[in-house]
C-alpha cells in the first residue's frame, strides 16, 4: 500500500479525496493545521497536525511516513476574504505551497497534485473555458493560485519536479453515505447557504447580483460533485506515479447553472420556498465560469458522474443531518 501525503486533508475536498484514495488502495496521511479542517473528517488514515509553512514539521512527516507523492489542498479559498486581507492569502497559499514543495524535494518526492481553481482565468473571453484560455485573475485568491501554478511550471522545466494542476470549477455536494460533507464557518458557498435558508437555519439567501451579462442576469457556475473532484485527483496521482509528465486540467461538468436556476433546484429538493434577499455583486466575481473538460476526459480517463440533482440531493441530506446533530443535547 503506497502512502500519499494529503495536505489540507481534513477539509472539504481533501477529506473526500482521502476517501477515494483509500478505496483505490492508497494510504492517505493527512497533514493539516485544522484552521479550517475538521479532525473528525480524517477517517481513512493518520492525522498529523502541522502547518505547511513550518519546514521542520514537514521534514519530520516526510521522514516518518515516506510518501510517494503529495496532494496539496491546504489553502485559503474565500474570494471576499482575499480582497480584504491579501497578505494572509499570499503568506498561506504562496509561501506555504513553496515551503511544501521544497520539503517534498528534500525528501526525494517527485510527484505533486495541486488543488488549483478556475479563478485563475478571470473574465472569460470564451465559454466554455479550456486550459489554453488566458489567465488574468480578478482577485488575490486567483492570483495566489496562478503564482503557484507558474512556480510548478518552472520547477518542472528547470528542476524536473513533476506536478499536475487541477483547476476546479465549483465544488459541491457530499458523500452520499453521509460520512463527510461540506462544513465551513463562515459559510460562503451558494448551495449550502441556500440549503440553510430552506431549512430556516441560516437566514435569508443573498442573491448577489442580477445585472450580469447572462440569460437571467445572475452569475452562472459549473457545479461539480466533490467526489468527482476526488476521482480526478486519484486519476492524476496514478498518471504521475506511472511516469506521466506535468500537466494542467479543468475539472467541471461542462454545464452551467445560474444562481436563479440553482435556487429553483433547491426549492424542488426541499419541497418548499425560502426567502431570497437581493444584494449587489460580490467584488471579484466573474459573470460566467463553465469548464471545457475534454482534456481531463482524454488524458486522465476521467468523467464526472453526478448531475446537479444528485449534487443537491447529497448536499441536502448532509446539511439536514448536520442540523439534526446540532439539535441533539450535549452529553
Amino acid at each position: 500500500m503506497q502512502t500519499v501525503l494529503v495536505t489540507g486533508g481534513a477539509g472539504y475536498v481533501g477529506s473526500h479525496t482521502c476517501l477515494r484514495l483509500a478505496e483505490a488502495g492508497f494510504r492517505p496521511v493527512v497533514f493539516d493545521n485544522l484552521s479550517n479542517g475538521h479532525a473528525e473528517f480524517v477517517k481513512w488514515g493518520p492525522l498529523e497536525i502541522g502547518d505547511i509553512r513550518d519546514p521542520q514539521q514537514l521534514d519530520a512527516v516526510f521522514a516518518k511516513h515516506k510518501p510517494v507523492a503529495v496532494l496539496h489542498f491546504a489553502a485559503l479559498i474565500e474570494v471576499g476574504e482575499s480582497v480584504r486581507d491579501p497578505g494572509r492569502f499570499y503568506d498561506n497559499n504562496v509561501a506555504g505551497a513553496l515551503s511544501l514543495i521544497a520539503a517534498a524535494r528534500r525528501a526525494g518526492v517527485n510527484a505533486l497534485v495541486f488543488s488549483s481553481t478556475c479563478a485563475t482565468y478571470g473574465e472569460p473571453l470564451r465559454v466554455p473555458l479550456d486550459e489554453m484560455h488566458p489567465q488574468v485573475p480578478l482577485n488575490p485568491y486567483g492570483r495566489t493560485k496562478l503564482i503557484v501554478e507558474q512556480a510548478l511550471s518552472d520547477l518542472d522545466r528547470y528542476a524536473g519536479f513533476r506536478s499536475i494542476c487541477l483547476r476546479y470549477f465549483n465544488a459541491a455536494g457530499a458523500d452520499p453515505q453521509g460520512r463527510i460533507g461540506e462544513r465551513h464557518e463562515p459559510e460562503t458557498h451558494a448551495i449550502p447557504l441556500a440549503i440553510r435558508a430552506a431549512m430556516n437555519t441560516g437566514g435569508n439567501f443573498r442573491l448577489m447580483g442580477e445585472d450580469y451579462p447572462t440569460p437571467d442576469g445572475t452569475a452562472v457556475r459549473d457545479y461539480i460533485h466533490v467526489l468527482d473532484l476526488a476521482d480526478a485527483h486519484v486519476a492524476a496521482l496514478r498518471h504521475l506515479l506511472a511516469g506521466g509528465g506535468s500537466d494542467v486540467f479543468n475539472l467541471g461538468t461542462g454545464m452551467g447553472t445560474s444562481v436563479r436556476k440553482l435556487i429553483e433546484a433547491i426549492r424542488r429538493a426541499s419541497n418548499g420556498a425560502f426567502e431570497v434577499e437581493r444584494a449587489p455583486r460580490r467584488e471579484g466575481d466573474s459573470p460566467i465560469l463553465v469548464a471545457d473538460n475534454a482534456k481531463a476526459r482524454m488524458i486522465l480517463g476521467w468523467t464526472p458522474r453526478y448531475d446537479l440533482d444528485a449534487i443537491i440531493e447529497s448536499a441536502w441530506n448532509w446539511h439536514r443531518a448536520e442540523a439534526a446533530r446540532a439539535m441533539q443535547p450535549a452529553e
